[in-house]
């Protein structure tokens, strides 16, 4: 019962302590089967702080990009897609033999059974970082790495035997290092702009927008007088765009003669330093 996921891993433990930031990436592997009903199905799901940004299925035999900014990968590698994709079909044998192994081991040879796959990393907010690896069979543990003693861990009798085999397999870990720097890391600053309109009782509606950043996290307040203000204030939520960044939006209602002592202050991780922006800044691009 092979153990080698073919997909392209992280690194699990590496040293990140100047990043502020918590991340996770995360693969999901399941193989559905019912050989009374030559069912056979297969996929795969990248996902990245939440946000699927890969895919690939039986039915397709292609690994594809579910958001714009990971295709950019093939940039800098061409093979990147013609190369993941052999891959995630050399995993769907894999799972389709766990999977029939597995059923020899509970002594089943027919219904409807799964066999299922989770690893990743995580980068924590503190700059600690975690790992983890591990399988279940028709929703149930089965086997997982333990990542501090560097064995596996049976969930059950039946995994006892893959627990002996993969724990003399050595260094599954060691993996290229590039999507470190493409995803867990990846900085997209955020597009600002400051308007306004008028409004009832002769008042004056400030909005700020910031758009188009990652990571997600991202801090974006009204100062008045250089003091954060939060009278008349209201802050929409944190939205995903379609190329997998972010935006959102906060508004103050002022009196039109204090206008010039509100700013909008954006502060982000893709900036060296917090920005300002008032009205008369609207459009400029944080750096």
């Amino acid at each position: 019962m092979p153990s080698a996921f073919p997909f392209t891993l992280l690194p699990l433990l590496v040293s990140l302590q100047s990043c502020s930031l918590s991340h996770s990436l995360r693969y999901f592997y399941i193989s559905f089967v019912e050989p009374d009903q030559g069912l056979c199905h297969f996929t795969i799901v990248g996902s990245l702080d939440g946000q699927h940004f890969v895919y690939y299925g039986s039915n397709t035999k292609k690994m594809l990009p579910q958001v714009s900014w990971i295709k950019e990968v093939e940039k800098e590698y061409p093979q990147y897609w013609i190369r993941e994709t052999q891959e995630a079909r050399v995993a769907e044998l894999v799972f389709r033999e766990n999977t029939n192994t597995t059923m020899k081991r509970y002594n089943q040879t027919g219904g409807f059974h799964t066999w299922q796959g989770m690893y990743g990393c995580e980068l924590r907010r503190e700059g600690t970082t975690g790992g983890y690896r591990q399988y279940g069979f028709d929703g149930r543990d089965f086997i997982a790495f333990d990542m501090d003693t560097r064995t596996w861990t049976a969930a059950e009798a039946q995994a006892q035997l893959s627990k002996r085999k993969w724990d003399a397999e050595g260094a599954w870990n060691q993996r290229r290092r590039f999507y470190l720097k493409s995803t867990l890391l990846r900085r997209e600053p955020p597009e600002m702009k400051v308007t306004s309109r008028a409004d009832y009782g002769n008042m004056e509606t400030l909005i700020c927008r910031a758009d188009g950043f990652y990571p997600k996290d991202i801090e974006v307040v009204w100062t008045r007088d250089s003091e954060v203000w939060d009278q008349e204030t209201l802050r929409g939520l944190i939205a995903p765009n379609s190329d997998g960044t972010y935006h959102i939006w906060i508004s103050t209602k002022v009196d039109p003669k204090d206008k010039g002592r509100f700013w909008c202050r954006v502060d982000h991780a893709s900036l060296k330093n917090p920005v300002d922006l008032a009205v008369e800044e609207a459009g400029e691009k944080g750096l």
